[in-house]
């Protein structure tokens, strides 16, 4: 009679149906507590847990990225003293991508850097991380150093539009890696668009940014954030820079157009750094340089960890007398110029892995 149960608890899924399902079914307390038992071990079985105590050897490390961030993936092993594992690909007559792991994968522990900027690249970072388990790695592990459709985050009652910053993430989640770190992101909420199985981390560049400045602005300097949403990450940025901060009035009349009020006379002498998570079209940044200019700041920077520049942006920042961006280069094809002026997450993704996977370094 029990391996009846047995094998009827075998036979249910690992969800919120289960309960439903036992409700269906007449058994009394100890065979429920020994169906629920069950129960637990194949939902832990479903996706393994990671043993915590478990010290990952560099040798049995796996990197890989997907096209478009495989020049980061490429300094992060460096930093890792790890090769990067380039991937077998070929492109069929009719568009179809082949990809193939070039060794065996089964009990290795892979980590995967990837951005998710178009659609081709978010398909292929989750190609990756099913592939992964198709081959049975130990563990999959993925840095996500720039998210597309990161703003949209939430969808506003009764337009029903898609929060693609959110449906984007839960995609990811469902392909089961062990760990996701996002970098800088717009919104904390696609931390929490899983189940609850998966292990995510919020990576922000805060040290790298303070580097940057320090390097950049000696004195008389004072950081502006573009909109009150991102003062209080501006405002702690400044504490650890020991500079003052202020923040414009933004105003949002369309899904991509704003309009800047004011700036406060704090930049009067100063070298204003306008400091935002990503710039796209450069519009809302360049109208605060306008206004910090009016306001008599002597010099205006820009700074962003994610330069996406879409469109004409570079243009618009020239002509608008714009000589410096500074950012990072979690955006795909992003190279230090005459106006950019780019240093590497690498070193800081190599410190958070070799946290996560406790990657023996000795």
């Amino acid at each position: 009679m029990l391996l009846h149960f047995m094998l009827i608890a075998n036979s249910l899924a690992c969800s919120v149906l289960d309960a439903f399902c036992l409700s269906r079914y007449h058994f009394d307390r100890r065979q429920r507590v020994c169906i629920l038992a069950l129960l637990q071990v194949r939902c832990l079985n479903r996706v393994p847990a990671r043993n915590i105590m478990k010290v990952t050897i560099p040798e049995n490390i796996v990197l890989i990225a997907n096209e478009a961030s495989t020049d980061l993936a490429r300094k992060v092993a460096g930093e890792l003293n790890i090769p990067l594992t380039e991937m077998v690909k070929k492109q069929f007559q009719d568009g179809e991508m082949y990809h193939a792991f070039p060794a065996k994968m089964a009990g290795r522990d892979v980590i995967i850097i990837g951005s998710t900027h178009d659609d081709q690249s978010m398909q292929e970072m989750i190609d990756l991380v099913d592939g992964c388990h198709f081959w049975r790695a130990d563990s999959v592990n993925v840095i996500i150093p720039y998210l597309g459709y990161s703003t949209m985050e939430r969808a506003k009652p009764g337009s029903w539009e898609i929060p693609k910053g959110i449906t984007r993430a839960r995609q990811i989640f469902r392909a089961y890696p062990d760990f996701v770190g996002f970098i800088d992101l717009h919104s904390e909420a696609v931390l929490h668009a899983h189940s609850g199985n998966i292990h995510t981390k919020h990576i922000q560049t805060d040290s790298l940014i303070v580097d940057k400045i320090r390097e950049t602005c000696k004195k008389d300097c004072v950081l502006v954030s573009p909109d009150y949403g991102r003062s209080k990450w501006v405002a702690s940025l400044a504490s650890q820079l020991n500079m003052p901060h202020t923040a414009a009035d933004k105003d949002r009349f369309e899904m991509d157009r704003t309009m800047v009020q004011q700036v406060s006379s704090v930049v009067q002498g100063k070298t204003a750094i306008i400091f935002d998570d990503m710039i796209r079209t450069g519009g809302s940044i360049i109208q605060t340089a306008e206004r910090c200019r009016q306001a008599g700041a002597k010099d205006v920077f820009i700074m962003a960890t994610h330069l996406v520049l879409c469109g004409e942006a570079r243009q618009r920042f020239q002509k608008a007398g714009i000589r410096k961006i500074m950012g990072s280069d979690t955006y795909p094809g992003v190279k230090s110029d005459d106006l950019l002026d780019i240093y590497s997450t690498a070193p800081l993704v190599a410190e958070k892995l070799i946290m996560q996977l406790r990657i023996n370094t000795i």
